[in-house]
């Protein structure tokens, strides 16, 4: 018999078929969900593929860092005052305002900030002697729009402005990224290990990133060949990304889900479930 390289069965790919041939009881959507229900895809190839699907259907406004939230400094603060900002966002790239937030009129990069290392008296020159100019989008604009502009420009973050010309919001090209591949954690996001508290009476919150050996420590043992952490492990059993306030019992134990967005978990609260007692026999 001959096999299929692409690693999914010819169940699957009959599915895509009858939607390309206008299949009017099925959508491609459905298909890949039925699929994974079927074990025809595993877990994060459906994720992958539903957010491929909805990547086009997304604008900028549904990813971007709302304009409350920013990271970003005045025009004239000092390179000094800049550099501190860098270091204590975590970001190599800040937005440059001019009075207040509706205003940016450029973007500092950190690296153009390590060439005034040397030369301390620059420290205390404005950040706007060494700013670039800003990249702004509306925030209606959609998301494959914006990547293939990141690309064509070269372009790491953008402005997103309102309807009037306001500062709406920030978007970068990991946000981007994210809405296909989910969190992508860098060197600056606070580790997994070590964020289970314990509040006593069996009850724990916790990051959703903690390791499922880790959360084994102190609740049930789960173990996924899909997934490494609670967070994810819930999402893939919920087949959504659950809202705050949403609950699972595992092996036990009942999670409920304390902080979320459209994307992924944040943190969750662990409770052990309550034993029914045993009936004691009749007399």
């Amino acid at each position: 018999m001959d096999s299929d390289n692409s690693g999914h069965s010819p169940g699957f790919w009959s599915r895509l078929g009858h939607f390309f041939g206008h299949d009017p009881e099925e959508s491609l959507e459905q298909a890949i969900i039925d699929a994974r229900a079927d074990g025809e895809v595993a877990p994060d190839q459906e994720a992958m593929l539903l957010a491929i699907l909805r990547f086009n259907k997304l604008q900028v406004q549904d990813t971007m860092t709302p304009r409350a939230d920013i990271d970003c400094v005045a025009d004239d603060a000092t390179l000094s005052e800049v550099a501190a900002a860098v270091m204590s966002s975590g970001h190599s790239r800040l937005p440059v305002y001019r009075d207040n937030r509706d205003n940016i009129v450029g973007v500092v990069h950190a690296k153009d900030l390590l060439a005034c290392l040397n030369d301390t008296a620059s420290l205390n020159n404005p950040v706007s002697s060494i700013m670039r100019d800003a990249f702004f989008v509306p925030e209606t604009k959609s998301l494959p729009s914006l990547l293939q502009e990141f690309r064509l420009r070269k372009q790491h973050i953008a402005v997103a402005l309102d309807e009037y010309g306001g500062t709406s919001g920030l978007v970068s090209m990991e946000d981007v990224l994210e809405e296909i591949f989910g969190d992508i954690e860098d060197e600056h996001d606070k580790p997994a290990k070590d964020t289970i508290t314990d509040l006593g009476n069996n009850v724990f919150e916790m990051s959703a990133r903690v390791y499922l050996e880790d959360l084994a420590e102190v609740g049930p043992t789960i173990t996924s060949e899909d997934v490494d952490t609670i967070g994810g492990y819930l999402s893939m059993e919920f087949g959504h990304v659950p809202a705050v306030g949403e609950t699972m019992t595992l092996d036990g134990w009942t999670f409920t889900v304390l902080d979320a967005d459209k994307k992924h978990v944040k943190r969750l609260r662990m409770t052990r479930a309550e034993e029914k007692e045993e009936e004691e026999p009749a007399a």
